[in-house]
């Protein structure tokens, strides 16, 4: 599959959309930046904004699924990243599971983490998605009125 023919842009490019959100994942990860502040807010946000403009701007032939695969491509970089700091941020406290030998536990939870991670990157994926499809039939619609008026 030609990346740049169905989803506009190169599989570099795609790559360095879903690495422009990669910085949160440290930065959360080792509590750099505190919850609830606004430069949490916009490194939460900020990213995909970006990947709904450059949707905007390049018009690809399918512009939900090519923010779903910048998701995608997130959600890896997200459990790499939680994989990474693991131990700094995550530890391994879970006292549900404190019958499980630690091995076992350890391998659980990061597991866990990683497909955590992967369903989260997509779903930012498909939200930035669904704002791209809208804005960009808004922008049709009134491209469509000023044209016929």
């Amino acid at each position: 599959m030609s990346a740049r023919r169905t989803l506009g842009f190169s599989w570099p490019a795609l790559v360095g959309l879903a690495a422009l959100a990669a910085p949160r994942v440290a930065l959360h990860d080792l509590d750099v930046v505190p919850e609830g502040t606004a430069m949490a807010a916009l490194l939460a946000v900020g990213p995909p904004l970006v990947w709904v403009a450059a949707v905007l701007w390049r018009r690809p032939p399918r512009p939900f699924l090519t923010l779903v695969v910048v998701g995608a491509l997130y959600g890896v970089f997200l459990a790499i990243g939680h994989q990474v700091f693991w131990d700094p941020a995550l530890g391994m406290d879970a006292p549900g599971l404190a019958s499980m030998s630690p091995g076992a536990r350890e391998g659980l939870l990061r597991a866990s983490a990683t497909v955590s991670s992967l369903v989260t990157g997509t779903m930012v994926g498909v939200i930035a998605g669904g704002v791209a499809v809208l804005v960009r039939r808004l922008m049709q619609a009134t491209e469509r009125r000023h044209d016929a008026g």
